[in-house]
Formats: structure tokens, C-alpha cells, sequence
């Protein structure tokens, strides 16, 4: 009976010591899957700068698109100077895990006092966000655009195309010329996921105001802001707004990307964001692909905004028209933003701090 009773007291050890070492393996297993996420966990954890090297450059595990290489099934790259251009700036302007932040100017927003100045300025006045302009690529959609932006930033790059195109005035909402110019935009998207870049987009009209990659997960292929939001982050009926859109370098965002443009054709006279609104839920079920939708609480729009800068981090003049009406409305925000840096903590931490000045869109 007693020597039943040790060899039961083996198996059982021997049991629990299994399961042990097993649940050990685990946690030193995704502590070292988990190491490929420095480039974007950290920047959510305070713990180190924009430029933080990442071990892997997917966290999804898919092999990235190689640089300066196409990815299956791409077209090959156009062998001219903007392509070797483009390739310098990038080399120039992307952080350690290989990420660029762009935006793209026409003349009439890369103006004196324009939209740029804005955008530029919200930099230098957000939380510890000023660095991330040295990670910026200004793209010029016309030859002046250009060269007022060589004037005020050093990383500027000139649509190819460009001249062909009227692209200086101001271009109406959903105009041809709108239109043509956004789709141009997914197409250079496109290209900077084939030559290994990942990139975050952000539309000129907006202002940043605090770290936006503190709101991104690590596990998504794309992110983007949203018009309206629902809740749940990875629910596609969250309606997008692609002003603000994160992609990550990897053979499945660029066939997501390809997809996208090619719907083009099965939505005539749409722009790029209402042809991903159409197909979202495709590449979602079909392609895998996995998108992540912000919160409008912290990266806000004038369609859907929280008032409050205690949790705001970026701000879009989205449904607002005119070049006018988004000045006066950033311009008075970015200098409500001022007067509340000023404030002590205490004051900011009693509640929500809200801007004052009614707009001619934000109300």
C-alpha cells in the first residue's frame, strides 16, 4: 500500500512538474514574440522615443515586403528619377523600424500661414511629439508646394506626376481633380509598403497634440481614424476616415492596397475612402486582414469629437469644407491647446478641459 501510495506521489509530481515547466514555456515564448513589438509597444509605453529599433518588423508573423524589392504579383517600379528620389528620402526620413510619418501639401496649403504652418506648429507645441518631425515626408502635389516646403522642412518630395496636373488652386470636394488627386495618394501609399516602409499618413488639416502610436495595437495590419465610432475597435462597421491611416509593410497590406485601388473601377466617381468603407468587410473575412479603428475620444474629427484635451491626441477638420473655415477653426484650437499647456496639473486633473471658441465647423 505504501509503495502504491509514493509511486502516486511521483505521478502526481511528475505531473505538475510538467504542466509547470509548460506553462513556463509559454510565458517565455510570447515574452519573446512579444520583443518583435518594441517599434510601436514602446512608443505606447512611454518607455523609449520614435526611432526605438524593432527586433521583427511584422508583428503578425508575415515575412515584410523586402526593401527595395516588389511584392508578389506588384507591378515593377517605374525606373525614373522621383523612384530613386523617393527611395533616398525614405532612407533619409524613416525611424529605425523603418517607419515614416507623411502628409501632402498643394500650393494653396503649403501657403504662408497655411495649413502646413498649422500642422508643423502642432508639433512643436504637443507633448513631447516634436521629434516625430524629423520622421516626416511633406509630399508636394505641385511644383509650388515644393518650394515652400523646402523653405520650412527639410524632407519634401515631389508627386510624381505632378506637373502633368493642375494641382495648385485649391481642389473642390469630390471634384475630378480631388478625386484623381487621393487615388494618387493610395498608389504612393502602395509603393512605400513594396519598398519595405511602413508608413502613417496624416491629412495636413490635422493637429497632433500628443503620441497618436499610444493608441495603436501592435496587432493590426492597418489602422485608421474613424468618423464615427461604435465601440469595438476591430468591428468594421466603424466608419473610417483615411486622412489618418497607419499600414504596415508586409505582402498582405500590399495586396490589401492593391485590392483597394483596383475597386476603384467597381465605384466610379468615388474617393478612396468611401471605396474602403464599400470593400472594408472583404478584406476583413477574405484577406485577413486585420484593421483597427480609433477612437474618436482621442483622435478626434470635427464630425465626432470628444472636447476635452485631457484624452485628445490628434484633431481632424474633417466635415468641414473650405481651405477658410479649417484655418479659423485649427487656428483658434491650436490656441486653446497653448492656453492649456499653461495650466498646473491639479487644474487638469479636476475634469474635463474644454475649448471655449465656437467655430464655423467645430462646435
Amino acid at each position: 500500500m505504501g509503495s502504491q501510495q509514493n509511486a502516486l506521489h511521483q505521478l502526481v509530481s511528475f505531473i505538475l512538474g510538467a504542466s509547470a515547466a509548460a506553462v513556463l514555456l509559454f510565458f517565455l515564448t510570447s515574452a519573446s514574440s512579444g520583443a518583435r513589438f518594441t517599434g510601436i509597444s514602446s512608443w505606447a509605453n512611454g518607455t523609449v522615443e520614435f526611432g526605438a529599433p524593432a527586433q521583427e518588423a511584422n508583428p503578425a508573423g508575415e515575412p515584410a515586403a523586402p526593401a527595395h524589392a516588389e511584392a508578389k504579383g506588384a507591378p515593377p517600379a517605374p525606373e525614373h528619377e522621383e523612384e530613386g528620389e523617393l527611395e533616398r528620402l525614405l532612407r533619409l526620413v524613416a525611424d529605425e523600424d523603418r517607419t515614416v510619418i507623411m502628409t501632402s501639401v498643394n500650393e494653396a496649403w503649403a501657403a504662408e500661414g497655411s495649413l502646413l504652418d498649422l500642422f508643423l506648429e502642432s508639433f512643436r507645441t504637443g507633448e513631447r511629439i516634436a521629434h516625430f518631425a524629423e520622421h516626416l515626408l511633406v509630399v508636394a502635389l505641385d511644383g509650388g508646394a515644393l518650394e515652400r516646403c523646402r523653405a520650412v522642412h527639410p524632407h519634401c518630395y515631389l508627386l510624381p506626376g505632378a506637373a502633368a496636373r493642375n494641382l495648385s488652386e485649391e481642389k473642390v470636394f469630390m471634384s475630378k481633380d480631388y478625386i484623381d488627386l487621393v487615388w494618387s495618394k493610395v498608389r504612393l501609399q502602395q509603393r512605400i509598403l513594396e519598398l519595405g516602409y511602413n508608413f502613417l499618413f496624416t491629412d495636413v488639416d490635422i493637429l497632433w497634440f500628443r503620441n497618436p502610436f499610444e493608441r495603436m495595437s501592435v496587432a493590426a495590419h492597418m489602422v485608421t481614424s474613424s468618423d464615427f465610432f461604435f465601440g469595438d475597435p476591430y468591428n468594421p462597421m466603424n466608419l473610417p476616415n483615411t486622412g489618418f491611416l497607419y499600414a504596415k509593410s508586409s505582402r498582405r497590406t500590399v495586396g490589401a492596397f492593391e485590392a483597394w485601388h483596383a475597386a476603384r473601377e467597381s465605384y466610379p466617381g468615388k474617393h478612396e475612402q468611401q471605396v474602403l468603407n464599400e470593400i472594408k468587410v472583404e478584406l476583413v473575412s477574405t484577406r485577413g486582414l486585420r484593421i483597427q479603428f480609433l477612437d474618436t475620444d482621442h483622435n478626434a474629427g470635427f464630425c465626432n469629437n470628444t472636447r476635452d484635451f485631457n484624452t485628445l491626441y490628434t484633431m481632424h477638420a474633417n466635415c468641414c469644407v473650405g481651405l477658410g473655415a479649417k484655418l479659423h477653426d485649427l487656428g483658434n484650437l491650436l490656441q486653446e491647446w497653448r492656453a492649456y499647456r499653461q495650466m498646473d496639473e491639479e487644474e487638469t486633473r479636476r475634469g474635463p478641459v474644454r475649448w471655449k471658441v465656437p467655430g464655423i465647423c467645430i462646435h
